[in-house]
C-alpha cells in the first residue's frame, strides 16, 4: 500500500512519497486476515465441553444448508453419528444430514436449518460415537435471524440458502 503526500500552496511541509515500513504491512495484512476469518464459520470450544458454531445473519422463513468442521475430540473418535434421540424429533429446526470424518482428524458436519423465529437463536445437536453411546459432544448453533423486511443478509462461507418456506400469521 502506498500513500502519496502532496504539499499544498503556502504549506511549509515538504511534499513527497511515503513508503510504509515493514511493520505497517504486517498490521494491514493482519486486519485483512481477521476480516476474512470473520466470514468463515468456526466451531469454538466452550467451558462446558460443548462447541459453539456461530453462523451469522439469516433470514426468517428460509431454509439453509450449514457446513462446519469440528476438531478431533479423542473421546468421540471417528465413528460419529447424530444422537438417536434427536432423530425421532417430529419437526426439528436443525438436523444433521451428513457427518463425515476429515483426513486431518475431526469431523465435517452438514446440517439443514429452518430459520423461523426472529432474534438471536440457538439450536443444539448432540453427536455420539456409534459404538460407545456414552461418549457424546454437544454442538450449539447460534444465528441472528432477521425478518424479511430487514434486507438480505450476506451469508458466511459454509452457509447456503436452499429455499424459502411458506409461513402463516
Amino acid at each position: 500500500m502506498y500513500c502519496f503526500l502532496f504539499s499544498s500552496p503556502g504549506s511549509t511541509s515538504k511534499g513527497g512519497v511515503h513508503f510504509p515500513d515493514d511493520d505497517e504491512d504486517i498490521s494491514i495484512n493482519k486486519s485483512y486476515d481477521e476480516k476474512l476469518q470473520d466470514k468463515v464459520i468456526a466451531a469454538l470450544p466452550e467451558p462446558d465441553g460443548a462447541y459453539l458454531v456461530k453462523v451469522g445473519f439469516l433470514r426468517s422463513h428460509h431454509k439453509y444448508e450449514i457446513v462446519f468442521s469440528l476438531p478431533q475430540v479423542p473421546t468421540l473418535g471417528k465413528d460419529v453419528s447424530l444422537s438417536p434421540a434427536l432423530r425421532s424429533t417430529a419437526k426439528p429446526r436443525l438436523r444433521a444430514t451428513r457427518i463425515t470424518p476429515r483426513p486431518d482428524g475431526g469431523v465435517r458436519v452438514v446440517c439443514e436449518y429452518s430459520a423461523q423465529q426472529e432474534g438471536v437463536v440457538q439450536e443444539e445437536l448432540t453427536l455420539v460415537n456409534r459404538s460407545r453411546r456414552d461418549s457424546s459432544i454437544r454442538v450449539r448453533l447460534q444465528a441472528r435471524v432477521m425478518d424479511r423486511h430487514h434486507g438480505t443478509p450476506m451469508l458466511l462461507d459454509g452457509v447456503r440458502c436452499v429455499g424459502e418456506e411458506k409461513h402463516t400469521k
